[in-house]
């Protein structure tokens, strides 16, 4: 039974990279994170092949305003005339005003770039903004979404238990699980370290407390369902300590980034090999992007550990 969600590929990077949800109760519907503003069309069609108007649209809830996830919502509102974003306390600045998103990523990726991936970031009118703070309910046509409040990936992470499906909504929370991985052995699940503001502890505790729910299935933004969800908290909980364990001794090394490139790759892709079936190069190809970035992400952690001792 599909409990009325719909896998939406938002078409970001690659096919079955980047997903979006929809979440369909008695003729209303509620999107789960949203892409670029280069979804948008996409994310329309979702809508339509599931017998529904844009006006049918009363939420649009972001995990976090990341732009892989976020960076389509104002966008996406001017097409939904009765929708509400639902978004943390801390990341709903970034949507209402998103200059500084766009400074930093544009820092980060040059102007060419940024259009090409991620398209106009639109902000979204205050007035359309409700702050999700931990335990907050959206009502999905009586259909209950509680947002559960869960940093380590960002401080301004939010995750979505939706007890009618018994499903977590989980953003970057719950990691990455490609479906190219996936094996007679189930999901191959790894965590997501991205900049800025990677807290492993933090992120471990917010893993546990999705896990207590019991959940069925988690849906993780890259790429669809997850589920023996009790396993994979588990096993994201030892990836969380062998990734910081590995990327201490490399505090000071010359080249830094390069080492924990290096650290990370030697974790990941041996056994992603093994458990998927497929060739080391094979697997470096799907998951290059996530090694060089989780690597950005354990450089920030670890100066921020200098600055504290």
């Amino acid at each position: 039974m599909d409990h009325g969600i719909h896998v939406l590929d938002t078409g970001f990077h690659r096919a079955r990279f980047d997903a979006a949800y929809l979440i369909v109760e008695n003729g209303r519907a509620a999107f789960i994170d949203c892409g670029t503003s280069h979804s948008v069309p996409a994310l329309l069609r979702g809508l339509e092949a599931a017998g529904l108007a844009p006006a049918d649209v009363d939420w649009l809830i972001l995990t976090h305003v990341h732009l892989d996830h976020a960076g389509g919502a104002g966008a996406l509102l001017q097409q939904l005339p009765n929708a509400r974003a639902v978004v943390h306390p801390r990341g709903a600045p970034h949507m209402v005003d998103p200059a500084r998103l766009i400074a930093g990523a544009t820092a980060v990726y040059g102007e060419e770039e940024m259009a090409r991936s991620y398209g106009s970031i639109v902000p979204i009118p205050e007035h359309r903004v409700d702050l999700a703070r931990d335990g907050h309910v959206v009502d999905l046509a009586g259909r209950r979404l509680a947002c559960i409040d869960t940093p380590g990936h960002a401080l301004h992470h939010l995750c979505v238990w939706d007890e009618a499906s018994r499903s977590v909504f989980s953003g970057d929370t719950f990691g990455i699980s490609y479906r190219e991985l996936d094996s007679a052995a189930g999901a191959f699940v790894f965590p997501t370290t991205t900049p800025v503001q990677f807290d492993p502890e933090a992120l471990k505790t917010s893993i546990a407390r999705l896990a207590a729910l019991e959940p069925a299935r988690v849906f993780v933004t890259h790429f669809g369902a997850v589920e023996d969800v009790a396993r994979h908290a588990r096993e994201l909980a030892g990836w969380i300590d062998a990734m910081v364990e590995g990327a201490l001794p490399l505090a000071e090394a010359a080249d830094r980034h390069a080492a924990l490139v290096a650290m990370l790759d030697a974790l990941y892709v041996p056994r992603a090999a093994a458990h998927s079936g497929l060739a080391p190069d094979a697997v470096r190809e799907l998951i290059g992007m996530d090694i060089e970035l989780n690597a950005q992400g354990l450089g920030v952690w670890l100066d921020r550990q200098r600055r504290r001792a």
